[in-house]
Parts: C-alpha cells; sequence; structure tokens
C-alpha cells in the first residue's frame, strides 16, 4: 500500500500587535471554557487512542480522510462500545473544527460504516438500574447514627427528591439552601444543561415519616457538620472527621453501592444516576405529570426524560391489563 501523501502546511498565523496579546490570550481561555472539564478530558483521550492509531497505520490523523476515519471505526468497533465509538466521532469532528478542517465524519463512507455498526451491536446505553422509593427506603435503613451514616442519609434522600445529578448534587453549598414552611429550596447554580450558570431552584418537600424527610436528614447533617458556609457535602473518614473539601462526584456513586450492598441488593446494578433516574420513574408510576417530572428532574429534552417517564408508566395505564 502506497503512502498517504503528508499532511498540508498550514499557513503560519499573522502576528497579533501587542494591544490585542492579551486579548488573544483572554479569547484562548474562553474557548477552553466552551467545553466541560470532563468534556476535554474525554476528547483528549479519545484524540489520543485515534491519532495512536493513525500512527500505527501509517495515515495522517489531521486532517483524517472519510476512509481513515471509516477504517478506524470498523477497526475499533471489535472491542469499544457503540456509545463510545459515537464519543471518539464527535472528538474527531471537534479536532478538525478547531483546526478549521473540514470534518470528516459526515462523509457517507463515515455514516455507512457508523450505521452497519450500529445495526450490529445496537446502540442503547447500559444503563444501572434505578433506586425506586422501596429502594431507597432500604439504602437509608443502613445508615447510623455516626457522621458517615447521617451524611450518606441526607445525600441518598436529598440527591432522590431532587432528582440532582452527580455534579449538582456535590456542586451545592450551604449558601444555596433556604429552609422554608413547605420544605428547602435548592438553588442549582451550574449544571450539565446550563453550563452557562443560569441557576435553577429545586423545592424539596418534607417528607410523611421523620426517618425519610430529606428536610429533617439535611438539617441532621448539618447540625452534625457544624458548618455554616462551604460544601454541603463532605467527605467523612473511617474515624468520623468530618473533612473541609468537597465530596466528588464518583464518591456519590460509591455511596449508593456501598449502601445497596448493606441493603443486600446488588451493588453493581446502581450507581450516582440510579438516584435521579429512581425519581423520575417513581413519580412517572404514581401518576405524576411530565411536566412536573422535568421540572424537578431539569430535563429540557422531553425525549431524554421519557426515558424514565416510559418504564414508570408501562403498568399504570397498560392495554393489556385487565383483558387477561
Amino acid at each position: 500500500m502506497h503512502n498517504p501523501p503528508p499532511l498540508p502546511a498550514r499557513p503560519e498565523p499573522a502576528l497579533l500587535p501587542a494591544s490585542l496579546e492579551a486579548a488573544a490570550g483572554q479569547a484562548r481561555e474562553y474557548v477552553a471554557a466552551a467545553k466541560a472539564s470532563n468534556t476535554r478530558r474525554a476528547y483528549r483521550a479519545d484524540w489520543t487512542h485515534f491519532a495512536a492509531w493513525c500512527e500505527r497505520h501509517g495515515r495522517p490523523p489531521l486532517p483524517a480522510s472519510p476512509e481513515t476515519v471509516a477504517l478506524y471505526l470498523a477497526d475499533a468497533a471489535t472491542s469499544l462500545k457503540p456509545s463510545t465509538l459515537q464519543r471518539r466521532l464527535a472528538s474527531i469532528s471537534q479536532a478538525h473544527q478547531v483546526a478549521g478542517y473540514e470534518t470528516p465524519t459526515r462523509a457517507a463512507p463515515v455514516r455507512t460504516v457508523w450505521q452497519g455498526i450500529a445495526r450490529t451491536h445496537g446502540v442503547a446505553p447500559a444503563q444501572k438500574a434505578p433506586l425506586l422509593v422501596a429502594d431507597v427506603l432500604r439504602l437509608v435503613g443502613t445508615c447510623a447514627r455516626d457522621a458517615q451514616g447521617v451524611r450518606d442519609r441526607a445525600l441518598l434522600l436529598v440527591g432522590f427528591a431532587g432528582a440532582f445529578r452527580r455534579s449538582e448534587l456535590v456542586g451545592v453549598d450551604v449558601s444555596d439552601l433556604a429552609f422554608g414552611a413547605e420544605g428547602v429550596t435548592v438553588t442549582v447554580r451550574r449544571s450539565k444543561t446550563d453550563p452557562e450558570g443560569e441557576g435553577r431552584q429545586v423545592g424539596i418537600p418534607r417528607g410523611a415519616q421523620p426517618e425519610s424527610c430529606p428536610v429533617r436528614a439535611l438539617r441532621a447533617w448539618l447540625q452534625c457538620a457544624g458548618r455554616q458556609e462551604g460544601p454541603l457535602f463532605r467527605s467523612v473518614t473511617r474515624h468520623g472527621a468530618i473533612q473541609p473539601g468537597r465530596l466528588s462526584a464518583q464518591a456519590v456513586a460509591l455511596v449508593v453501592k456501598r449502601r445497596a450492598a448493606a441493603a443486600g441488593l446488588d451493588p453493581a446494578q446502581f450507581a450516582g444516576h440510579s438516584l435521579r433516574a429512581g425519581l423520575a420513574t417513581s413519580a412517572a408510576a404514581a401518576g405524576v405529570s411530565e411536566r412536573s417530572i422535568m421540572a424537578q428532574t431539569g430535563h429540557r429534552s422531553e425525549r431524554v426524560a421519557r426515558r424514565y417517564i416510559r418504564a414508570g408508566s408501562l403498568f399504570r395505564e397498560n392495554a393489556a391489563a385487565g383483558l387477561l
């Protein structure tokens, strides 16, 4: 096979006058901030994988030909999930656009190979099971009265009742809470669907039972932590010392898994997202309107929200009910 043509030379950028150097630096910072840090890390990892593949096969990664991307997809499909390949395509496209090249991912050869992969392997993402009301109560029942137990109880109940994403839950500060007669209002400063920080408010109502009331659990944690400012949810050492640092998003998943195991459930089935999915599914099963569910979850896409709403409504309005 003949060697591919060399990478075409890019014109050298024109030198900026000194008066615009500061603005250019600020522009670069804004470009970097246009994507969330997790997204940037994923893009870098994806691009590193693609570039390494191109180097092994003697093909230029930038600009990459549609044939190169199509061959990469076909090769990677033997070991990677379709959802990962879909993100790889987005990363390759993003790299070309940033560099000023036309993206090869929209070309017919790439789209055709991707369609074949999707039909062969399926593109439905593997999702963790939702934690329904009874499940959450079982998890909460494993929480002792020590610092870790008080924190976990509050985290589980508030995470469920607020249908928070992991990043939203650990991003809450004490100053974002406003207690009232009906419950507590949580101000979410920034989220996955609100990267500009417009913010939204989420109401957490009081529970009917003291042991499962998220508002009571939250007050108990605040009293235990003894802090009036800073991160709401903090790490706790095995000796019960509450640390000043903010709990990580990954720690939410670890709390859910640890409490699921203690409650006799399979921890592999659950993760941090199980709380959010569980609220939407449970609310749909209880007949709560789609509009109210989306207002609580903060979903902007009806298509995404309906994944959980549909699951919760499977037996509530079932055409086969009562026929057999």
